[in-house]
């Protein structure tokens, strides 16, 4: 069992909760989180990775036991208290901009 939280737009999109709760074979890694999120979601399929490269989308982050995992190899085993469903796996929108002087 791995708990995820997206950000509001993934969850409005999705249809779900702020936590949602997701059964993952094998090692648990990013990429297999993410396979089974979008296999379980598929509204979500090309919102957080890029269809071709499979590569999360820009301005998304990704984050477990307070450290960020977006630069992270997505076959990486994320670590053992996510994998447990003790922490969940935190997929963050990015605020960009700045202020035009």
């Amino acid at each position: 069992m791995v708990r995820v939280i997206l950000p509001f737009h993934l969850r409005n999109l999705a249809g779900v909760g702020s936590e949602l709760i997701l059964e993952v074979e094998g090692p648990v890694t990013q990429r297999a989180i993410l396979d089974q999120l979008e296999t379980t979601y598929p509204m979500l399929r090309r919102a957080i990775r890029d269809h071709v490269t499979h590569l999360r989308r820009p301005f998304l982050r990704f984050f477990a036991c307070q450290e960020d995992l977006s630069q992270e190899s997505p076959d990486a085993p994320v670590p053992e208290r996510v994998a447990s469903g003790q922490e969940p796996f935190i997929v963050i929108g990015a605020i960009a901009g700045g202020q035009d002087l």
